[in-house]
């Protein structure tokens, strides 16, 4: 019977490569999260096209598909399914949106996630949403010759209600308990999830789904942001070898998670990667602010600075512009508060925040950019940019692909 224990971690999963992505995850989770401190309504600005694609993607990894323009009136609530694959897909919709939207106050257990399936399969005529699988199901794979072949037996119809519950009950207890990294338990249990495979249908989808809702839950909002299921969808074969990979022996509990875990991993770094590049060319190509102005100051002068410093050096910032500011800076540590009264002074703290808070300090309104202007120039970089580092990942996924077809033989 498989065993599940969230709160100890095998030591394949300290070995450096694991270990490497997550201190820059991390990193990049700490730069998120002053960006959202500074301009929250710029990220929100990426939410929607986020949602639209996780949408398309997790569904058309399944097959599910419709065309683009319906998918957005669908997206939208402009229109209603007109077929199934559309059903699945506004399904899909109402289940993410629920998560983006309540994700605090949504805890994984046993009810819930059937609550989930319900969700997802709520526009479909079929009759087992919100139910645990009724006979037993398996995983079929096709080889290079086109030969259908079982790649994974998943646990019995019956074994699957208990087997949910154990492994909820070992998550919930790890992340309470703060056992190891919240990501490292939460892609573990996403793994095991998938190897149970508890429902007739929509096992995939409600894989995603969870891995999302976990990831907000603890912290990692870049799913809200940048798509995951898009991510995935682009290296399918290879998120498909892993799973294969780590299944291997997971009936009599051994199998290695490595693969898996390491693809997700490697997966959230490159949306976290997304996110900062988005954000850059926001960040990068708006006019100077009296915001940007007033924190400029910390980096052209050492020690000390009051507001009348601001002040004589920046004599058309009006002190509420000032006051607001300089607690933006507190808040974000940026900057730090010292004395008190007349003698109330701020000073630098953290350089790296403080120049992520010049990169996202952008004035309210902003002129039209022209043609041919620095913005285009900045633009062809960033692109340029993306491009090395989506070619970047792609060829480290081909290096780890060629590593688990080596190691595993798939």
């Amino acid at each position: 019977m498989r065993q599940f224990d969230y709160a100890t971690v095998p030591a394949e999963l300290e070995a450096t490569p694991i270990t490497n992505l997550l201190l820059s995850i991390r990193e990049h989770k700490g730069r998120q999260l002053v960006l959202s401190q500074v301009k929250p309504e710029l990220l929100s600005s990426l939410m929607e096209e986020a949602k639209i694609q996780s949408t398309q993607s997790s569904n058309g990894l399944e097959g599910i598909v419709t065309t683009q323009k319906r998918l957005k009136a669908i997206m939208a609530y402009s229109t209603k399914p007109s077929s199934r694959a559309e059903e699945e897909i506004a399904g899909y919709r109402d289940a993410l949106s629920l998560i983006h939207e309540q994700h605090d106050f949504i805890p994984v257990t046993p009810s819930v996630i059937l609550q989930l399936h319900r969700d997802l399969m709520a526009h479909t005529a079929i009759s087992y949403g919100g139910h645990w699988k009724d006979s037993d199901n398996e995983i079929v794979s096709i080889d290079d010759q086109g030969n259908r072949f079982v790649r994974f037996r998943p646990p019995s119809a019956l074994a699957t209600p208990g087997l949910i519950e154990e492994a909820c009950r070992s998550l919930n207890d790890a992340l309470s308990r703060q056992a190891c990294d919240p990501l490292l338990i939460s892609l573990r249990f996403i793994f095991d999830f998938v190897s149970i495979h508890p429902f007739n249908d929509g096992n995939g989808r409600m894989s995603r789904l969870l891995t999302t809702l976990l990831l907000e839950k603890t912290g990692y909002d870049v799913a809200r942001y940048v798509s995951i299921e898009r991510l995935i969808e682009d290296n399918k074969a290879l998120y498909y070898s892993a799973l294969a990979a780590s299944s291997t022996g997971w009936n009599e509990n051994e199998n290695s998670e490595v693969p898996f875990i390491r693809f997700m991993l490697g997966t959230i770094l490159a949306a976290y990667r997304q996110l900062e590049q988005h954000t850059l060319i926001e960040f990068s190509t708006r006019p100077v602010s009296k915001q940007a102005r007033i924190a400029a100051l910390f980096q052209q002068k050492p020690g000390v600075i009051k507001k009348s410093d601001i002040q004589s050096n920046c004599p058309d910032i009006s002190e509420v512009t000032v006051k607001r500011t300089l607690s933006q800076l507190v808040s974000c540590s940026a900057i730090e508060k010292t004395g008190a009264g007349r003698s109330t002074g701020y000073i630098l703290k953290d350089v790296h925040a403080l120049e992520l808070f010049l990169q996202s300090a952008i004035p309210d309104s902003e002129p039209a950019i022209k043609q041919g202007s620095p913005k285009d120039k900045l633009l062809e970089r960033m692109n340029r940019a993306e491009d090395e580092s989506r070619d970047a990942l792609y060829e480290d996924y081909d290096s780890f692909s060629r590593d688990i077809k080596a190691r595993y033989g798939v």
